[in-house]
Order: C-alpha cells, then structure tokens, then sequence
C-alpha cells in the first residue's frame, strides 16, 4: 500500500515539539459539479521546533505511524518552503 504524504500549512507552533498543519483537499461535487474545498488539522511531532508558523510542510504516513501520543497522528513535518506574501503594484 503506498504511503500517505499530505502537504498543508502550518497554522500554530505555540506546543513543545508540536505543530498544528491545516491540510486542504479539493473535489467535485458528485451531483453539482463544483469544486469543493475542505480542509482539515493534523498535529504533527516536530523534535527540533525548526518549523514555524506559514511554513509549507509535507507530513508522511498520516495513517500508519506510530503515535508521539494520544493526539498526535502524523509523522515529523518536512518543510517545503515558505510562501511569498503577495505584492501589491505600486500606483
């Protein structure tokens, strides 16, 4: 069974050594045919707290890792990159 990597943003890294990522999926509705976006939380281990907030990070096997604790369901984050805050033109 392939692995299950998902990509998001992080969205609180207040937690020791934890880090809140905010996971956005899009799909079609079956009848309606609009896309729909729904997003959802994971609370990711972050052993070395490099990770911070508005980073983009990958957390892999969110299914199958073994739990840092109770709450915690995914596997230590990788960053990504941080995205670029938009640049308004100047008049």
């Amino acid at each position: 069974m392939p692995r299950r990597v998902l990509q998001g943003i992080v969205t609180s890294d207040v937690n020791a050594k934890t880090v809140t990522v905010e996971v956005q999926r899009r799909f079609t509705h079956p009848q309606y045919k609009k896309i729909i976006v729904r997003s959802k939380k994971y609370l990711a281990h972050d052993e070395s707290n490099k990770v911070k907030t508005g980073d983009r990070v990958r957390i892999g096997n969110v299914a199958r890792c073994p739990s840092a604790s109770a709450g915690k369901s995914s596997a230590t984050p990788r960053k990504r990159r941080r995205p670029r805050p938009k640049e308004h033109p100047s008049p």
